[in-house]
């Protein structure tokens, strides 16, 4: 095997390539229809490659190009001079673990569902890029998240094709002999066996816990077949086996991490296999609780009472009974470290209650998230004053290079040198941004505009394949209304795209047919609007909205004007934030815990339209993006509703579209062009996870703090 071939092979087997441009292209450049195909899997790809064609492309015309980037992954990998060794040296030393259910990294790795995954992705990617020794902790996925397609009448079909680890970069764990290593974990009266795959993420490593092993019996091999699949008993036992097995993996693999970081409450039973190693010691139970607590650190992403996950007693007592017994815990001991009140154990045992009793510190993903946390929960402290509650905020980021295209990594690099430069700070935005005109940058937005466009269009004809399959026999699939889109470059575009929760009210902007007529076909003003996202398959009230607004894509007057993307997932994403022009959220306020797809859109050019929830209170400043409304809040639903949609009418026709629309002699929109670049500046070099990453090790991963 040449050089280079071997070359191209490591970069393969490591998920750095996925944030690096050049790696991309190296890849991509092997077979364009072939990764399409393979969506965007390297390892997949070079298995449809044979070896004679893979050394005849290695060996002459993209020789260099493996080089080079070879050369920069290795000293990537080399790099010691790193952000953690200067700040943080003791977390370079020992690891920080942090647990997740799922982890949205690249999309043809299917294990993740929405936010939280790309959110637990950009952290692993930022941790590596910071330097820090970072250990991911999740499940491996046989069948992922679902694929989701369209029948005719718009209904949401859910699909689940295997994920097979000899197509993905993972490795089988083994022990020092060259075995499996396989953990044991109590589940009810049964001992459940699980094997573990590592993934690199750069320099941090991803293990994956996996049941699907001959030694089980049936109904436990199926733990990890779906991303949040099955009933109340299939998620408490995943949760167990995120939590506990975790825990038990790093001990297999004699890890003995600084910090234990809960990424939400589904890892929280992480605490009681703690709390049984400190009782195995010698401890007393309270002198156990308060060691778990110096080691473990808690987020929250839910900002509703009923989102977060709960069991019932009895459910706790089948699941427990003989893990207790081993353990050598009382069963009402821990049903008070999850009762939402520590006098009463008869009721439901709460996974968030859970970690924060057992963490150190806790926090919300922004800043109204943590104040509406800390009002949640203050009854768990004590207290009506919920300024009293322990509950801090750290704003959620991205990982600006993993959103980046290619396109606007390369224009950026024309003025900066590298795209970090354009991020750091905002000085350092303004002072590159100082160099691009209006014009490069109106060239920037057609020419990622005119890629969207062309992407749909290629889109929509795979799309009706699968409207097709999904005909009723009564209901033949109309390919002319289909396959139609008329969508033009030159047309202001408003994206929305993410999970179909009903809070997040996609359909709203349908509120007033008649107006959203008279504004997408205004003759001098034209809007065209692109829609995606999955509903949870138990979610009938999404998959609802889901089809009203295919109905409404299929009406005349929004043929071709309006459309609707099915199998949402971070490569269509990538291409939306890239394209569109305006960001559209509109969820209740405030239900939108932090929020990061409109942070993507900046870096390209776009602008962001939002209800002020989450992450936009913060950021907006009235001339980097727009707000619908001011943060209002009513009881009555119906009337927020309506309220929000008139609002939303009334930015687009009075400030978004005229603003777009609005040229000077050499037919640029130089107050609009005047608004991307304020949100570049003000918006970019903050909202990342490198900054978000940053305030996490410097707050809460060191056991003391620094600001």
């Amino acid at each position: 095997m040449s050089k280079n071939i071997s070359a191209v092979k490591k970069l393969s087997r490591n998920l750095w390539w996925s944030w690096d441009t050049d790696a991309k292209s190296l890849f991509k450049n092997l077979s364009p229809l072939l990764w399409e195909r393979v969506n965007h899997n390297p390892v997949e790809l070079l298995r449809h490659i044979s070896a004679d064609e893979l050394e005849a492309l290695c060996s002459c015309e993209l020789g260099v190009t493996i080089d080079q980037v070879s050369k920069r992954f290795e000293e990537y990998m080399a790099d010691k001079n790193t952000w953690a060794a200067e700040h943080a040296p003791q977390l370079v030393s020992s690891p920080v673990a942090y647990f997740s259910a799922e982890f949205g990294i690249h999309e043809s790795l299917r294990i993740y569902s929405g936010g939280l995954g790309i959110l637990s992705g950009d952290h692993i990617k930022s941790a590596s890029d910071l330097g820090l020794n970072f250990i991911g902790i999740s499940l491996f996925y046989k069948e992922g998240y679902f694929r989701q397609y369209l029948n005719h009448d718009g209904w949401q079909i859910e699909d689940y094709p295997l994920q097979y680890p000899e197509s993905l970069p993972i490795e089988k764990v083994t022990t020092e002999d060259g075995k499996d290593l396989i953990i044991e974990v109590t589940i009810a009266q049964s001992t459940v066996f699980a094997q573990a795959w590592s993934l690199k993420v750069g320099r941090a490593t991803l293990y994956l816990l996996d049941t699907n092993i001959p030694a089980n019996e049936m109904h436990y091999r199926d733990i990890c077949s779906r991303v949040y699949g099955g009933d109340q008993n299939m998620r408490i036992n995943q949760e167990i086996l995120l939590g506990i097995g975790g825990i038990k993996l790093l001990k297999a693999l004699k890890l003995e991490p600084a910090v234990y970081h809960m990424n939400e409450g589904h890892s929280a039973f992480l605490t009681l296999e703690l709390l049984a190693g400190e009782l195995a010691s010698g401890r007393s139970f309270e002198e156990a609780k308060a060691k778990v607590k110096e080691q473990c650190v808690f987020t929250t992403h839910t900002p509703v009472p009923a989102g977060h996950d709960r069991f019932s007693r009895d459910m706790m007592a089948y699941t427990f009974s003989k893990y207790l017994t081993l353990s050598g815990m009382e069963f009402e001991e821990v049903m008070r470290l999850g009762a939402e009140n520590p006098a009463d154990t008869s009721g439901l045992f709460t996974m968030t209650v859970l970690a924060l009793q057992l963490s150190r510190c806790a926090n919300g993903v922004s800043k109204l998230h943590g104040e509406v946390s800390r009002d949640m929960w203050k009854h768990l402290y004590g207290t009506d004053d919920s300024k009293e509650v322990p509950i801090g905020h750290i704003t959620n980021g991205i990982h600006t290079k993993s959103w980046s295209s290619g396109f606007t990594e390369r224009f950026w690099r024309q003025h900066a040198g590298n795209i970090e430069e354009l991020f750091a700070s905002r000085e350092s935005a303004e002072a590159v941004l100082s160099k691009v005109s209006d014009s490069e940058l109106w060239c920037l937005r057609y020419h990622l505009k005119r890629h969207l466009m062309d992407y749909i269009s290629r889109y929509l004809s795979n799309q009706l394949y699968h409207q097709h399959q999904y005909t009723t026999p009564f209901k033949p699939c109309d390919s002319s209304r289909s396959a139609k889109s008329a969508l033009s470059p030159d047309v202001l575009t408003i994206g929305f795209a993410r999970r179909f929760a009903t809070y997040k009210r996609a359909p709203m902007i349908f509120q007033d047919l008649d107006r959203l007529n008279a504004i997408v076909n205004n003759p001098n003003m034209p809007v065209q609007i692109v829609f995606a996202g999955k509903a949870h398959p138990h979610d009938d009230a999404g998959k609802e909205y889901i089809r009203q607004i295919v109905e409404h894509s299929r009406r005349p007057q929004f043929l071709g004007k309006v459309v609707f993307l099915e199998n949402y997932n971070i490569g269509v994403a990538k291409r939306l934030v890239s394209g569109v022009d305006v960001w559209l959220n509109n969820p209740v306020r405030p239900m939108e815990a932090s929020g990061t797809s409109g942070q993507k859109t900046v870096l390209h050019g776009g602008l962001n339209l939002s209800i002020m929830d989450g992450w936009w209170c913060e950021a907006y400043n009235g001339t980097n993006g727009w707000s619908i409304g001011h943060g209002e809040e009513y009881d009555n639903y119906d009337e927020q509703y309506r309220i929000d949609a008139n609002k939303l009418y009334e930015v687009l026709e009075h400030q978004i579209i005229p603003t777009f629309y609005e040229r000077n002699e050499h037919n640029l929109p130089v107050r609009w062009l005047k608004n991307v670049r304020n949100a570049i500046a003000t918006i970019a070099p903050v909202y990342s996870t490198d900054r978000m990453v940053k305030e996490y090790t410097m707050r809460y991963y060191l056991k003391e703090p620094r600001a």
